[in-house]
């Protein structure tokens, strides 16, 4: 085998919770977490240069140690004697700070790339352990599915995956920063709090309506006061079908539930006049098995 082809899959949150602020500065979260369709392509290619090089089609993204990719790149090839060269193709679709996971879900997808591209002897439960080393969200975008993610993410649970339905992603033109959102949270402020338990319940019975009307996320409390549009965008969502509608993460993203797929395509045009916002995507939810 000389090169592999694999998708990284984008998710969105249908619940966040900051439960406390830590001291080494993380936050303690409740969070369902959703793999969607919405994916990134990446390309890994063994050579003979013995070199790691990785390219992108998004001019601006680095392509050396500060991209996550190339770092796990480097860390398998320093720690498990790989003599090849490993050369990237980074194609990205999901849009960049956008509380997505896109990140997250490339660095996750390269190690399972070059595991398999270079045999390396690494099982599962090992891999896991590597990923968080990268951050919070890689071990879930590992996994991919449907899971309650606690701690500062790492600690998973499986639950019963998503109810089928149809899900519009829109991206306004703003990239929002995690770590100042969580910085200008105040815990104390916090008024409504999502019931996973409740979530959890309607996902086993199959109830997207019930899922729906549960989405929460704290963190709108600040991303909305410091960037509108996010509201704008749940509210045009809502106007015309959605069941629900959530920032993902700390944003920017929005996505709206919908039942119909036509009620979904209004929606989409609607954003599009109205807000003028050009990043909108129609998804749906994946789950690996």
């Amino acid at each position: 085998m000389e090169r592999v082809r694999l998708f990284a899959k984008a998710k969105i949150n249908l619940a966040l919770d900051v439960v406390e602020r830590l001291d080494n500065g993380y936050h303690n979260l409740e969070t369902i977490m959703q793999s969607i369709d919405i994916a990134d392509v990446i390309e890994i290619k063994k050579t003979f240069t013995n070199d790691i090089k990785l390219q992108t089609n998004v001019y601006w993204l680095p392509t050396d140690s500060k991209n996550l990719v190339y770092k796990v790149a480097q860390y398998l090839k320093e720690n498990y004697n790989i003599k090849y060269g490993i050369h990237i193709n980074l194609i990205k679709r999901t849009p960049v700070g956008a509380g997505l996971g896109g990140g997250s879900a490339d660095c996750a997808t390269a190690l399972v790339g070059i595991r398999k591209l270079f045999g390396l002897r690494i099982s599962n439960s090992e891999l896991l352990n590597i990923s968080k080393n990268f951050g919070a969200d890689v071990p879930f975008c590992l996994k991919r599915g449907t899971y309650l993610a606690e701690g500062i993410g790492e600690r998973l649970t499986p639950i019963h995956k998503m109810p089928n339905c149809h899900i519009l992603v829109a991206k306004p033109p703003i990239s929002i920063s995690t770590a100042s959102i969580f910085e200008s949270l105040d815990l104390s402020k916090i008024k409504e709090r999502p019931d996973i338990e409740k979530i959890i319940y309607y996902m086993k019975k199959n109830n997207i309506e019930g899922v729906a009307s549960n989405l929460c996320n704290v963190l709108e409390t600040v991303s909305i006061e410091k960037y509108p549009i996010i509201k704008d965008i749940k509210e045009v969502m809502l106007d015309n079908g959605a069941l629900g509608s959530l920032m993902s993460g700390s944003g920017s993203a929005v996505f709206g539930i919908f039942k119909d797929k036509r009620q979904m395509a209004i929606a989409k045009k609607q954003i599009e006049y109205k807000l003028n916002i050009k990043e909108t995507f129609n998804t749906k939810p994946f789950n690996p098995f």
